[in-house]
């Protein structure tokens, strides 16, 4: 008679095999307390008990997998004493169907005595024809549990059939106990990280496909407007000044986005440039950008600039994005009909500019509302005026990415000033970029 291939190990099997322990398996467990204890990163906590557990029973690998919205398992981390591994790190699979969903169902060990046997009872088993490729023929399976939520599995292995016995399974299922909550917390980092690397995708995906026909609409209007296509009635110019003044609003709203995308998935890095003159390559492309704004709202823009050229080190394409956000704020919340001032000082240690406002400004109690990702200032008047949080945000990132401050004052009723600090020269490591 055939034995059977696997078995779920029950809890009271557990509690005998717990005295069994030997000395080296019960250090074993207290390492791995330490290990935990101190912080040390999942992966190295693996590797460790990789070479422990090859001390104290056959051990040819031993994996890692998270349990994902309770219906998945992806392997997350693997250490072998073999090459080549082929069920490596973001292999998923479904638990629907698989032996594993009783693993967690049950929360008991599984022992797999002879995968090729195995194999021939699940021959659509994906995971299993891998395994059997790299050579192994025994393995265990633990859930990882934290209060009642299962949130991974610990996987050992052996290249030969019927490595383990209840001791080893009890050793097993006691390191698993452990490393439960440390495996919680990896967990959810890397979730933070692929939610927010597929935020940063989808942003830029959309705020690109929104671009081009944004654009290519504003080119028609334009043409419309200036008699190309035929005269135009008083309304109907009217009209449409009033679509290109949307399609601009989309359309700065479209480059506010795209350049968040970038900054957040890394493809707007700083690439400092010396001798730079800020007011030629930096300020002077921003106000024509801002031009069309400033001229709708009948501002009165004024400079304040060094007597001399100000050469400085920075990147000029980031900085543009800067001026043509605080520009682009200071017309918009300040008073139509009213002056925006710029001001740029060049000291000898430090690039000086300030934006300032005739205008509402704001209350002192909702300045650390500044600089954050898609926060709005609760000041009534301003709300009423269209705007994201994703502008000074922006402008912050690139700031910090040049070792610089952006800080911002305000007599509320009066003037709000928004100015930024970049040392000169650029610290090694901002000027290496």
């Amino acid at each position: 008679m055939r034995s059977e291939p696997y078995r779920y190990v029950a809890s009271d099997e557990m509690v005998g095999a717990w005295s069994e322990l030997s000395s080296a398996e019960r250090s074993l467990l207290d390492e791995v307390n330490q290990k935990i204890a101190a912080r040390e990163s999942l992966e190295q906590t693996i590797d460790f008990l990789f070479e422990a557990t090859a001390r104290t029973g056959p051990s040819d690998r031993i994996s890692l997998a998270f349990v994902q919205d309770d219906a998945r398992v992806v392997s997350h981390y693997t250490v072998a004493a073999y090459e080549p591994v082929l069920l490596k790190k973001g292999y998923a699979e479904d638990l629907s169907g698989s032996s594993l969903q009783a693993v967690i169902a049950r929360g008991t060990p599984r022992i797999i005595y002879d995968l090729e046997q195995y194999a021939q009872e699940r021959p659509h088993s994906r995971s299993t024809r891998l395994l059997l490729r790299e050579g192994v023929r025994s393995s265990m399976t633990c859930p990882l549990t934290v209060e009642g939520r299962h949130v991974g599995l610990l996987f050992r292995s052996a290249r030969v059939r019927r490595a383990y016995d209840r001791r080893q399974v009890a050793l097993h299922a006691a390191v698993a106990e452990r490393l439960g909550q440390a495996v919680e917390k990896v967990y959810l980092i890397e979730q933070l990280r692929t939610a927010n690397r597929a935020y940063s995708e989808m942003l830029g995906f959309v705020s690109h496909e929104l671009k081009a026909p944004v654009a290519a609409i504003m080119q028609n209007a334009q043409l419309l407007l200036e008699g190309y296509l035929g005269e135009l009635t008083t309304e109907q110019c009217a009209r449409i000044e009033r679509m290109v003044a949307k399609g601009n609003y989309l359309l700065g709203l479209v480059n506010e986005y795209l350049d968040l995308a970038r900054l957040e998935s890394g493809g707007l890095g700083a690439r400092p440039q010396s001798d730079v003159d800020f007011v030629a390559d930096v300020l002077e492309p921003a106000v024509d950008i801002v031009t069309p704004q400033i001229e709708a709202r009948g501002v009165r823009l004024s400079r304040h600039l060094p007597a001399d050229r100000a050469l400085v080190q920075l990147d000029p394409q980031l900085l543009r994005i800067v001026l043509v956000n605080l520009l682009s704020n200071a017309v918009k919340y300040g008073n139509e009909g009213g002056e925006v001032r710029v001001t740029v000082a060049r000291d000898p240690d430090a690039l000086r500019v300030a934006v300032w406002n005739e205008g509402p400004g704001f209350p002192p109690s909702e300045r650390d509302r500044l600089f954050r990702k898609f926060s709005r200032l609760q000041v009534p008047e301003l709300l009423q005026r269209k705007g994201t949080g994703v502008g000074l945000y922006t402008c912050w990132r690139v700031i910090q990415m040049h070792h610089g401050r952006i800080e911002a004052d305000s007599e509320e009723g009066r003037w709000a000033e928004f100015r930024f600090t970049i040392p000169q020269p650029l610290p090694d490591s901002s000027a290496s970029g």
